[in-house]
Formats: structure tokens, sequence, C-alpha cells
């Protein structure tokens, strides 16, 4: 009985498998978004000022800094949760993989709010003058709280890793 619910236990773990697939179709969205804002840049640019172009890139580079967070999500936590990829098959290899484990992921992913975080602060200071000022402290105040976060994650993550080593 005892085999029979631990590998029933043990099999759930492919529960997780339609949930980066998900995440995935997600990344197909941000990927179809990314080049829509893009191709609506174009006939814009000799019109815009340089102040809508770094907001616009902010905005691109926003994309892409979520889509390097759901990359690592989706491939470390399908690694890290449900089986290795092998990637002997493949001509292209991430040097990351298989390196990652839950605990530097949940930095990775702190770290990765966090630089997302500034994308959108800085489009705040962008337009300073459009944004009241109450709404940008909370955004400094909300950011400074993930930078905290980030940190004492880390830090703990750090203690976890030195008494694992001791032990």
């Amino acid at each position: 009985m005892e085999r029979a619910i631990e590998g029933f236990l043990f099999w759930s773990r492919w529960l997780l498998a339609p949930l980066y697939m998900g995440l995935t179709v997600v990344l197909i969205f941000f990927a179809f978004k990314f080049f829509q804002e893009l191709i609506h840049l174009v006939p814009l640019l000799p019109q815009m000022v340089e102040a809508d172009l770094i907001l616009t890139a902010l905005g691109l580079i926003d994309l892409a800094l979520v889509g390097n967070l759901l990359i690592m999500v989706i491939l470390s936590g399908y690694e890290n949760f449900i089986s290795r990829i092998d990637q002997s098959a493949q001509t292209e290899k991430l040097s990351w993989l298989g390196k990652v484990d839950a605990g530097t992921l949940k930095i990775k992913v702190a770290a990765s709010i966090v630089a997302i975080s500034s994308i959108h602060l800085l489009k705040a200071f962008v337009n300073i003058l459009s944004i009241p000022n109450d709404k940008l402290m909370w955004l400094v105040i909300l950011h400074m709280t993930f930078v905290l976060s980030a940190l004492i994650l880390a830090y703990v993550d750090k203690l976890a890793f030195a008494a694992h080593r001791d032990h």
C-alpha cells in the first residue's frame, strides 16, 4: 500500500507539465505583443520625441525581461520538479540548465521582479511631470519592498547553503 501511494505521489509531479506548457503559450503571447509593439513603433518613429522612444524601448525591455523570467521558470521548474532535460541531443545548450535548483530559482525570480519593477519605476520617472507624487511615492515604496525581499531571500538562501555545507 505504501509503495502504491508513494508511486502515485511521485507520478503526480507530471501534473505540473501542462502548467509549464501553459506558461509556454503565455511566452508566445508575450513574443506576439513584443512584435506588435515593435511594428506599431515604425510608422510613429519620425514624429516621435526622445522621451516617447525611451518609454517604448523600456516597454519592450519589460516584455523581454518577463519572457526571460518565464523561460527560467518553465525550464528549471520542469527540470527540478518533473524530469531532467537531456541536452546531449540538442545542438544548442543552455549553460545554466541543470544548475538552477529551487532556491536559486526563487532568487532569480526575485531578481527578475526587481528588474521589472525598476523598468516600471524608470518609466514613471521619464513621465514624472504627469504622475502624481503619491503614486510615484508608492511606486518607489513597492520597488524598495521588492529589493528588500530579494535581498532577504538571497541572505536566507546563503544561510541555508552554509548550514547544508557544514553538515
